[in-house]
């Protein structure tokens, strides 16, 4: 199958995440973000979370902050 036929196929889908601003490399962070929930559920400060994901995941601290920040946004913000 060619990148093309994929694209064809989730046409619809791809632009609405576009448009409510989905990054399409977000795919790879959904386990951060989940470990991120766990940890702060168990009352861990959130600059600790943050190191601790920022290690893990071989990212800086920066773009986990912006990460869950994304994350936690309500799409209807983004939408056009």
């Amino acid at each position: 199958m060619k990148v093309i036929e994929i694209l064809k196929l989730n046409r619809e889908l791809l632009k609405a995440c576009y448009n409510i601003g989905i990054h399409p490399d977000d795919v790879q962070y959904i386990e951060l973000y989940n470990e991120y929930n766990k940890l702060q559920a168990n009352g861990e400060k959130i600059s600790y979370i943050v190191a601790t994901l920022s290690n893990r995941y071989g990212i800086c601290e920066r773009k986990v902050y912006d990460l869950i920040k994304r994350f936690k946004t309500d799409c209807n913000l983004y939408a056009v």
